[in-house]
Formats: C-alpha cells, sequence, structure tokens
C-alpha cells in the first residue's frame, strides 16, 4: 500500500495541486484497505489445501478413502484402516463396496461406531474419494470390476488414484496403469506379502511401483503403516512391484514344499515331530513361516488361509 501511495502521489504532483492530490490518495487507497480487511473477515484463506506437486489431488470438503473388495485379505485391511483411525473417523470416512453386499453389511455391523460408507458400485467409490485401495481376488476379478461400465476405471478422472493391492500378472498391472493414466489419473501398484493372518493383524509388506508422488503422499503412508510391518518402492515403472511379489510367491513354494517332505520324511523314520519343529526352530534354516505353518501340519489341519489359485 505504501508503494502504491507514492506511486500515486507522484502522479497526482505532476497533475494536480497538492489539496486535490492528498485527496485522491485517500480516496483511491483506504476504501482498498477497507474492502480487503472485510473480504479477509468474511472468507478466510484456506488452511487445509494441500501442497501442489506434479500429481494433484482434488481437495475435497471431506477427505475419504476408499476400498473396493472386502474378501479374505481385504477384510482384514479395512479392518486396519478403522482401527488404527486413518480411516472411518468422522473426517475421514472409509468408502467401501464388494461384489457380495453382505461383505459390507458385516464389516458395518463389525466396527459399529465407525464411518463407513457403502456405495452401490466401484465407480460410486473412485468418484468419492480422493485415494482408493483396490485389493480384488484374482486377475479375472480385477479386470471384471475395474473395466465395467460401472467399475473402477469409469470413476476415473482427474485428481483421482488408484492403488492395487492384488496380485496380478505383470501385463495386467501395466494395462491398469495405463488406463488410469489416460483418464487423468494416478497409479501405484502395491500387491503384498502376506496372507490373512497378517491382512488382519496388519503385518502386510507392501511391493510397490508407479506413482512417486503417490507413493509419498501422507494419507497413502498412515494407510500403509496400519496394514503393514513395511512398505518398499521399487521403482517409478509399473511392474516391479509384481516381479517382486512373483520372487517371493516363488521361493515361499519351494520353502513349503521342501519343509512338507522333511516332516513327512521324519515321521516316516519314527522321528516325533513336535521335537523336529524345535530343532528346525534353533538352527539357521528356521523361519517364522515353518514356526506357523508347522504344528498345522503335524496335526493335518489343512485350512485354506489362501487359496492357491489366488497365488
Amino acid at each position: 500500500n505504501n508503494v502504491a501511495s507514492n506511486r500515486n502521489t507522484q502522479i497526482m504532483n505532476y497533475c494536480c495541486p497538492p489539496l486535490h492530490a492528498t485527496l485522491f490518495i485517500f480516496l483511491l487507497v483506504v476504501p482498498n484497505i477497507i474492502i480487503s480487511k472485510s473480504a479477509s473477515a468474511f472468507h478466510p484463506p484456506p488452511t487445509n489445501l494441500k501442497p501442489t506437486s506434479k500429481t494433484s489431488f482434488v481437495t475435497l470438503e471431506m477427505s475419504s478413502i476408499g476400498f473396493i473388495g472386502l474378501g479374505i485379505m481385504g477384510e482384514g485391511m479395512a479392518g486396519c484402516l478403522l482401527s488404527n483411525d486413518v480411516a472411518g473417523t468422522k473426517e475421514t470416512p472409509l468408502v467401501v463396496w464388494n461384489r457380495t453386499p453382505s461383505k459390507c453389511t458385516k464389516l458395518k455391523e463389525k466396527y459399529p461406531d465407525k464411518n463407513i460408507v457403502v456405495k452401490e458400485s466401484a465407480k460410486d467409490v473412485i468418484e468419492s474419494c480422493e485415494i482408493t485401495f483396490s485389493m480384488l481376488s484374482t486377475p479375472e476379478a480385477s479386470k471384471a470390476v475395474f473395466e465395467a461400465p460401472t467399475g473402477v476405471l469409469a470413476g476415473v478422472t482427474a485428481g483421482r488414484a488408484v492403488i492395487d493391492c492384488a496380485t496380478l500378472a505383470e501385463s495386467d498391472m501395466k494395462r491398469m496403469k495405463d488406463q488410469v493414466e489416460s483418464k487423468g489419473g494416478t497409479f501405484l501398484e502395491a500387491p503384498v506379502s502376506g496372507s490373512k493372518g497378517p491382512a488382519h493383524t496388519g503385518q502386510l509388506i507392501f511391493l510397490c511401483a508407479g506413482s512417486k508422488s503417490l507413493f509419498d503422499e501422507e494419507s497413502v503412508q498412515s494407510a500403509f503403516k496400519a496394514m503393514g510391518k513395511a512398505t518398499h518402492f521399487f521403482g517409478s515403472e509399473v511392474g516391479y512391484g509384481t516381479r517382486a511379489k512373483l520372487v517371493v510367491n516363488s521361493l515361499m513354494g519351494t520353502m513349503m514344499a521342501a519343509f512338507g517332505e522333511s516332516l513327512a520324511l521324519a515321521e516316516s523314520v519314527g522321528l516325533n515331530g513336535e521335537k523336529m519343529l524345535e530343532v528346525i526352530g534353533q538352527g539357521a534354516i528356521q523361519s517364522p513361516m515353518y514356526a506357523l505353518k508347522g504344528p498345522k501340519m503335524l496335526k493335518k489341519d489343512h485350512a485354506p488361509n489362501f487359496p492357491l489359485q489366488h497365488a
């Protein structure tokens, strides 16, 4: 205002008598100050805007987190978001959809004090949330939900982000990434290492690739911490997270096959299975997976925590 005043004074000294100049400046500057302060009083500057980056997220009146797929894994993951108040609060509702609607009802009944919004379609979830997690069982299910007329892709616009946590083929993840970005959205692949138990206890390991700005979002990191014990970023090229997951699955399968053979051999030569589990757990070959699965295997308890068809 001082700069403007000096400039206007110089102009008026040149064009008008000093008295007129003083009156002109008063009429020009003072009303602007009053109007500016009045506008600020009625419309204070927003305080909840996020810093801009290459990826621009729409700032909603109520920032919701979406979750699509409440099956064996998704139910536990959504539960962790609710239990840790990452979502399901008054300020941040958890917006959900599942192909079997009863799963959504079950989640609401399990967490009656949480703010859970059930939508009619995957499209509705995407449109309602800046960031949506998806955890569907198979490549076929993922493609069907993703590309349906009321599916994920139908709801994607600029400012919407999709984080897919399913175990899919690399080509599936790349196709989904291209489809999301073609509509102005942002994509992150985040397949997980871990099955039903870790999903329910927040002990998953996320193997991510894609948008680094989305990966670094505070709300995304909070969600990863609620649902998992570790998160890894393998680069901006989608597909590397899936590669990492398939390496882990391959090694896990080999280990379980060898472990099963060893327990069968121990029993066939008359050794006590429980004693052998103790021995295995004390040496260099010990593994948390052996400690978890071994007692069940000795009891012939083969109830699945994760169907082989989803591996």
